[in-house]
């Protein structure tokens, strides 16, 4: 098929999930993480991209922490670049960024449903704040750091400022009614 570049996005992103089955979390978002990159190299494929996230900055749970392992991951294979292993020039490249609006991993959908079946909305610290970007937003920023990479590099992309998420809990319960 002529495969030029892979988008890894594959994860388990939830926090209470890994948090619940922390070996499975990093199995799949370590492990698997090796396996792309492997299979890049094998196949002859030119760029990879991992989707991270802005957890994985000091983490603080298993998500954060096997997201961040993740990234080390990419890192590794991108520093065999000059090497006999990567003589083709191969670009490992990481994107990180916050909450995607609409998505299963975004906290909206879960506060939508706490509050249609009339709570208790649930947040996890009060002072935990989230970045947040369209579907769109995000697609067009991980293109475009894919367009730039070289490799080894870490894209951190400018989502504007976080927000509180306990503003958004009373913001939705009060359009929600």
């Amino acid at each position: 098929y002529q495969i030029n570049t892979i988008y890894h996005a594959a994860a388990y992103k939830h926090v209470p999930l890994v948090e619940l089955n922390p070996i499975q979390g990093i199995s799949n978002n370590v492990f698997s993480t090796d396996s792309v990159c492997k299979a890049a190299i094998n196949s002859n494929i030119k760029k990879v991209i991992l989707i991270s996230s802005d957890k994985a900055v000091r983490p603080t749970n298993i998500l954060g922490a096997s997201k961040r392992l993740a990234e080390l991951i990419v890192q590794a294979y991108a520093n065999l670049s000059n090497t006999e292993i990567n003589k083709n020039s191969r670009v490992f490249s990481m994107v990180r960024f916050g909450n995607v609006l609409g998505t299963s991993g975004s906290v909206i959908p879960l506060f939508k449903k706490q509050i249609l079946n009339g709570g208790p909305v649930t947040v996890s610290h009060s002072d935990v704040t989230r970045y947040f970007m369209t579907k769109d937003e995000a697609v067009e920023l991980i293109l475009y750091a894919s367009k730039l990479g070289k490799s080894n590099e870490l894209f951190f992309l400018d989502m504007g400022k976080p927000i509180k998420i306990i503003e958004i809990a009373k913001k939705m319960i009060n359009l929600l009614g």
